[in-house]
């Protein structure tokens, strides 16, 4: 598809689901995603919906579908790393998935020093209690990828660096598990590492999140996709590290700029986001979904109330309504 074709796609973005008829389930609504738990499983669409600065700011063509194609994709390249919590693909934004206890912790992954981790390490800071070797550039590729969790904040409250030794000491995990935890964020980042490199791309960091599953640890919620990873073009990469330049990058940050130069950052009335740039936005994420796969991105024609209707043809046939 080219560009401009996405502009038939401004008036059928999927806002929520709203499945109604459905007694038993809880529903929750976060900033991108709308979950409906059933107990021992739980239905996630991932909307449309576009967020920046912690405020949902409207709706962007074929997002949703791009990110859980996106997720599903790598599900599937892992789950011989680790299970996952996906059951069943609903439709092209919808999935059911095993309900788990979510450990209180994100594990971020880091390739290079770049982020986050560059800043803390400007200011002399240690990264989740790992001490660096001073002398390091912007960007420096690490011998071996950093593992660097964080505490799972409140709403409203960031994230905050933790060690695995003060996970351990203090109970917030119990150690057979954090073991287990580490071997497999690092596995999943090898393989992740693998297969972008096959598509021109460094998988420079990522986060993940895991749950336990009748006592099993399985991978949760979402894995490399452009908002939980940041990917850089492989064959630009020397040229620019070497020049101390930024690199070439699979950015979601588009908006947040636009934002930024239209004076907002969070505080008051976010400007009117004209269509131009929701298209703009939308190309970015399916430019994205076809060079981390190495596929074709075929957008779903289904309006909200077709989505709805598909999704709830399913859960039917599956007995939950």
């Amino acid at each position: 598809m080219e560009k401009g074709d996405l502009s038939r796609f401004l008036d059928s973005t999927l806002e929520q689901i709203n499945i109604k008829d459905i007694s038993a389930a809880a529903a929750y609504k976060g900033k991108v995603r709308d979950i409906l738990d059933f107990g021992s499983t739980m239905l996630i669409c991932t909307t449309d919906r576009i967020s920046a600065f912690d405020k949902v700011l409207g709706t962007i063509p074929c997002k949703g579908q791009v990110l859980n194609q996106i997720s599903l994709y790598w599900f599937n390249q892992t789950a011989d790393i680790l299970k996952n919590h996906i059951l069943e693909e609903l439709s092209p934004r919808a999935v059911l998935v095993k309900k788990s206890t979510p450990l209180p912790v994100e594990v971020v992954v880091r390739g290079y020093l770049t982020g986050s981790a560059w800043r803390d390490y400007q200011k002399g800071n240690s990264i989740s209690g790992i001490r660096l070797p001073s002398g390091m550039k912007f960007n420096q590729r690490f011998e071996t990828p950093l593992l660097t969790p964080s505490t799972k904040a409140e709403r409203g409250t960031h994230d905050l660096p933790i060690s695995p030794a003060e996970i351990i000491s203090s109970g917030i995990v119990e150690r057979s598990v954090w073991e287990q935890v580490e071997e497999k964020a690092l596995a999943l980042f090898k393989k992740g590492t693998e297969l972008a490199g096959a598509h021109g791309l460094i998988l420079v960091d990522t986060k993940y999140e895991f749950g336990m599953n009748n006592g099993e640890l399985i991978l949760i919620d979402e894995i490399h996709t452009p908002d939980s990873s940041r990917y850089w073009y492989s064959n630009t990469y020397e040229q620019l590290f070497n020049k101390g330049e930024k690199q070439r990058k699979l950015d979601k940050e588009y908006l947040r700029q636009w934002l930024m130069e239209h004076n907002y950052m969070g505080d008051g009335e976010p400007p009117h986001i004209p269509d131009e740039i929701r298209i703009h936005v939308a190309w970015l994420y399916i430019t994205a979904f076809e060079t981390i796969t190495g596929r074709t991105f075929i957008p779903t024609e289904n309006d909200e109330k077709q989505e709805i209707d598909i999704i709830s043809q399913k859960l039917s046939n599956l007995g939950y309504l």
